[in-house]
């Protein structure tokens, strides 16, 4: 089962910004992971505030790939990712964490990367990933943080 030991409410605080100079703002988050289809699926849905366009919600539906230990996932988002969802692929990382990726325009591309270690804790962070050839002094290449959302179990 994917992420079955997540199952549950949490809540905490996120923190958003656009460009990677920008301050994270803070808001409220709140997350509930849910398993469907006897386990093989697992749903991610949150909820947080964007500090000028108000409150926001977004969901990823995440099962097990065609590989030994991969996955993929289907995510959108009311403010980021809209009105199309994002196919996103993935796998477990090291010490209980995983990650999810789908590309966008021009070789840019979105990470999810969840930290899963502590049954009572969860941060899901979200990373816009600036590819080689659009970096700039202001914006090198690679990911920076968009998102970072740190809850508890509610």
């Amino acid at each position: 089962m994917i992420l079955a030991h997540l199952a549950g409410s949490w809540s905490g605080t996120n923190g958003f910004r656009l460009m990677p100079a920008d301050p994270l703002a803070g808001s409220p988050a709140m997350i509930t992971v849910t398993t469907a289809a006897g386990g093989h699926l697992t749903s991610v849905a949150y909820s947080w505030t964007h500090p000028d366009d108000g409150p926001q919600d977004g969901l990823l539906v995440i099962g097990a790939g065609a590989q030994e230990g991969s996955l993929v996932a289907m995510w959108g988002d009311s403010w980021h990712q809209q009105p199309t969802p994002m196919s996103m692929t993935g796998g477990p990382g090291t010490d209980g964490t995983f990650e999810l990726r789908g590309e966008y325009g021009g070789g840019w591309a979105w990470r999810i990367v969840f930290d899963t270690a502590d049954t009572e804790q969860l941060r899901m962070r979200m990373d816009n990933v600036i590819p080689a050839d659009q970096a700039t002094a202001e914006m090198p290449a690679g990911p920076y943080p968009v998102m970072v959302a740190e809850v508890s179990r509610a």
